[in-house]
């Protein structure tokens, strides 16, 4: 038999003359049994990826372009992913600053200065997500003051005492105090003002993911959670995204995210209650009960009450010192990435920065480790206005005595013997005032003796202890030092430029461009 070739059928499709009469080989033979794809009716990523056997053929071309549409965005994306890994190679390497110390000492009020600085645009944008967590912090500050008064009451009154607000089995027992009478007018204020638990209620459940553990707690609606325990958003839950969600708007003016025409927006029962929330935080006799009781709401981040008329205004939107004195606990790490516009002396720089702040409570320092490699810098944030307070989580650990535990593993690791350390001693402006109204230092730290009870001495002294350690444990080794308010926007401002010229001038000697 003789075949013809066809000009359309391409050579090798051809059958060969010679093998027209021999019978096919079998498919075990041409295709090893480790290569054949095993294909079975019952496996259930077939059956799941698997057109509906009634599907008409509108449905299966419409299936197709969705399918051909998915492969298009997903290469698009791994394009844009591979064009971001080539340019970091091809780049200068990003500097990467880690932000460390313990909970409450200013990290993600610095990270916050960082955005600020250089991403104003995308800070300011965020302001409709931090008017609920001022409108929190407002509330919780109150609550923390009706949760005294029922204190207070049940010593005056321990048979016919009022329920507590909030939880009756969390307030503690301790040796009964000489508490100020509460006169019935007080008791009037706490009624009125008891409202703004529902309000709590309301915010934590707009900040909180739904099924978060804290979420239990709310079941009742007669509760809310005590405060002590300070609800905390995951860093990645993206929270922050939930307003703008819920407004389904895409402005960039922080003032058109928020819905102004809201019935249940909690800024209306904030509002109602500002004059009597005023007369509250003023009272002389509410006053001496929180001097007793050492509770000092003014010391701590996320406080409002010397600006409840404007917070509490009907169409109140944050400012940015506003959102930097907002206080919200995070989990997991934050991470910010920018570049930087001016390098030094002006010149142009394109530096890619990252900025990572990673959780301080005692329970998530475990992690810090695994950030410890490839950094360029880290900043690490002591508070030393905390000389008179212990951990919320272990109570008998003094908060300076562990900044100063932290700095020590920190300057000792060996993993960081080539990280620039930059110390910030924050919350100056705090430690100033409370020498000034009498609390001494040396009655909290022994060793500082018979020195001045004043700031310049106090400070000087607290910074020679922070060098101590670290010529005890990393002799020879420099590093940067800064006494800091980090809700000071213009002073912090300043520091982070002088902190930015450092770190490129660093990043450029190591790459031999300057020396």
């Amino acid at each position: 038999m003789e075949h013809t070739a066809d000009p359309h059928v391409p050579f090798s499709l051809l059958p060969s003359p010679n093998l027209t009469s021999q019978p096919p080989l079998p498919l075990s033979i041409i295709m090893p049994s480790s290569k054949r794809p095993r294909i079975s009716e019952d496996d259930p990523l077939t059956l799941a990826i698997a057109p509906p056997p009634t599907e008409s053929p509108a449905e299966r071309e419409e299936r197709l372009a969705a399918e051909q549409e998915a492969k298009r965005v997903s290469d698009a994306i791994d394009d844009e992913l591979n064009k971001q890994r080539i340019s970091e190679k091809k780049g200068p390497k990003a500097i990467k600053i880690l932000l460390l110390g313990q909970s409450e000492s200013g990290k993600s009020t610095t990270l916050k200065n960082f955005q600020l600085m250089n991403s104003p645009k995308a800070f300011r944008s965020e302001r409709a997500s931090w008017r609920a967590v001022i409108q929190l912090n407002v509330v919780q500050s109150i609550h923390a003051i009706l949760d005294l008064m029922s204190k207070a009451h049940s010593s005056a009154h321990p048979s016919t005492s009022l329920t507590n607000l909030s939880n009756p089995s969390s307030l503690p027992n301790p040796p009964l105090k000489e508490y100020p009478p509460l006169n019935p007018e007080h008791l009037k204020l706490k009624m009125r003002l008891a409202p703004l638990l529902q309000v709590e209620v309301t915010l934590i459940k707009k900040l909180l993911p739904n099924g978060h553990a804290q979420l239990s707690k709310l079941a009742n609606p007669a509760q809310s959670l005590p405060i002590q325990q300070e609800i905390s958003v995951n860093s990645s839950a993206g929270w922050k995204n939930t307003f703008s969600r819920l407004m389904g708007r895409n402005s960039c003016d922080s003032a058109d995210l928020i819905d102004w025409s809201d019935p249940d927006d909690p800024g209306v029962v904030l509002n109602a209650c500002a004059e009597d929330m005023k007369r509250l935080w003023t009272d002389p006799i509410i006053r001496k009960l929180m001097d007793i009781e050492k509770m000092r709401p003014e010391e701590m981040a996320g406080f409002f009450l010397d600006a409840l008329d404007r917070v509490t205004s009907p169409r109140y939107v944050p400012t940015d010192d506003d959102v930097l004195r907002a206080r919200l606990k995070t989990l997991g790490v934050s991470e910010h990435r920018f570049t930087m516009k001016t390098g030094s002396m002006g010149s142009p720089m394109s530096h890619d920065w990252r900025v990572f702040d990673v959780g301080g409570q005692r329970s998530l320092r475990a992690a810090w480790v695994p950030y410890f490699d490839d950094m360029n810098a880290i900043i690490f944030l002591a508070p030393i206005s905390c000389f008179d307070q212990v951990l919320q989580e272990d109570p008998s650990v003094n908060r300076l005595a562990d900044s100063f535990l932290l700095w020590k593993a920190i300057v000792s690791n060996p993993l960081l013997k080539k990280t620039e350390l930059i110390l910030f001693l924050n919350k100056c402006d705090i430690l100033r005032a409370k020498l000034a109204s009498g609390i001494r230092l040396a009655d909290y730290i022994v060793s500082y003796g018979s020195r001045p009870n004043d700031f310049e001495s106090a400070s000087q002294y607290l910074k020679k202890k922070f060098a101590g350690l670290l010529k005890e444990h990393s002799p020879e080794r420099l590093y940067y030092f800064h006494l800091t308010s980090v809700t000071d926007t213009k002073s912090t401002t300043y520091i982070l430029e002088n902190v930015q010229d450092v770190l490129v001038r660093d990043n450029l000697r190591r790459s031999a461009l300057v020396t």
